[in-house]
């Protein structure tokens, strides 16, 4: 009996042993399948991957890509893993599409993926995801992945939103529009706060958390054919609408006059472990930070709720996230990438960083997203709306921050500043 169990033990450790060899031959630094593997897919991703700097979602990555590769053992991964440069990245990459030299399946920033649209560089996902599968993903998204012809270039697997935190204790309810935010905030200032707090400086999140309200009024930045006209018609008063609306907060005293120099959502988080704000404009993954960082009595008095609009009907939030993509012209490669999307990044992905889903679905199917607070993301993104991913962009972002500091700060009227901003823009845009 006793030469039994031993045995037994023995052969369970020849197994594991040799399941595990057979795992890191599996798996190398550049490559995901058997090195002898008769077809090979290059992917090219982001710390999404392997590649992650914490150990943890690294590890996380590599068994899913282990396991997917498991199912389709006459193919291996070709990895290759982009720089924090995400930008200069992104726009190597359009170019080598555009030469026929991109790699046959890759990580493409949602930011920009219009711009690979455009260029017609990107193969075709359509049959490899139902009908069920694409109605099942939130509007912005889904009108993200599609093009005119309503074919399916991309799956966009995760995403981002940005809401108003509030401590309840002080701001007991939800506020609903510009002027219910207004009252809350200065209610608050009378509690020793400094009333709402938001991105005004010199960066990116200034403009994207600031469009939210101007995209509410149902405003564009460009027109179809990525030209700027934020500067003119109703879209201009839309835009002056949303832009006197936060300079009132400043000039009522509802925000503090140095929100026109705050340039990153820690600062919200340090005033809310001080105690010094009751309310702030930031981004969802930020209430798992606050978590974090305030002791449990304190966190317990924080919630969030969607961006107040200019009325409780007109809501929006900006989006991001990231989708996967093929530039091959190889059908059974082009069909490889998208069970890459489909079986390690559309909720395995998601579930292994917290990232949200961008199905509605997933919310209920992994439980890490049938919390409350995940719950309560999920609706927000139905007002989701992403950055228009056109050429021009990056500069209207960069003359919307000058504009938001010169009005802030005091230093120019509102309509002077737009008026300059737009100029600004149309002039780089007949550079290009």
């Amino acid at each position: 009996m006793k030469s039994a169990t031993v045995s037994a033990l023995a052969l369970s450790t020849i197994l594991f042993s040799a399941s595990a060899i057979f795992a890191q031959e599996l798996a190398s630094k550049d490559r995901i399948g058997l090195a002898d593997a008769a077809k090979t897919l290059v992917v090219r991703l982001t710390n999404d991957s392997p590649n992650n700097s914490d150990p943890a979602i690294a590890e996380g990555y590599q068994k899913l890509f282990v396991e997917f590769i498991k199912k389709h053992p006459e193919w291996k991964l070709q990895m290759q893993f982009m720089s924090s440069d995400i930008g200069t990245e992104q726009a190597k990459m359009l170019e080598q599409a555009k030469a026929g030299n991109a790699p046959d399946c890759a990580a493409v920033d949602s930011f920009v993926l219009s711009q690979f649209m455009v260029n017609k560089v990107l193969a075709d996902f359509t049959p490899y995801f139902s009908k069920e599968e694409v109605d099942d993903l939130f509007p912005f998204i889904r009108a993200g992945i599609t093009d005119k012809d309503q074919t399916v270039r991309a799956w966009w697997w995760d995403t981002d939103l940005r809401v108003l935190y509030r401590n309840k204790s002080i701001v007991a309810d939800a506020p609903e529009t510009w002027d219910d935010l207004k009252k809350a905030a200065l209610a608050s200032t009378k509690e020793g706060m400094e009333g709402v707090l938001f991105n005004g400086g010199r960066w990116e999140g200034t403009t994207f958390d600031w469009l939210a309200n101007y995209w509410a009024l149902g405003g564009k930045l460009v027109d179809d054919s990525g030209k700027p006209v934020f500067g003119e018609g109703e879209n201009k008063e839309k835009f002056l609408k949303a832009l006197n609306y936060f300079k009132d907060l400043v000039d009522s005293g509802a925000a503090p006059k140095r929100v026109s120099t705050i340039a990153n959502y820690d600062d919200m988080n340090a005033a809310a472990a001080a105690g010094t704000t009751a309310l702030f404009i930031g981004g969802n993954w930020q209430y798992a930070q606050l978590k974090t960082t305030l002791e449990e009595d304190e966190f317990a008095n924080w919630t969030f709720s969607p961006i107040p609009g200019p009325t409780a009907d007109q809501r929006s939030t900006g989006t991001g996230g990231w989708t996967i993509a093929s530039f091959s012209k190889d059908k059974d490669k082009v069909e490889m990438c998208a069970n890459l999307a489909r079986e390690v990044y559309m909720g395995p992905a998601n579930a292994l960083q917290q990232q949200l889903p961008t199905r509605k679905s997933l919310f209920d199917k992994y439980e890490v997203f049938s919390t409350e607070a995940n719950k309560t993301f999920a609706q927000a993104l139905v007002n989701g709306q992403a950055r228009p991913g056109v050429p021009i962009y990056p500069e209207i972002s960069n003359q919307i921050q000058i504009m938001m500091g010169d009005v802030l700060s005091g230093t120019k009227k509102p309509e002077e500043a737009l008026d300059a901003a737009f100029s600004a823009a149309m002039e780089a845009y007949k550079r290009l």
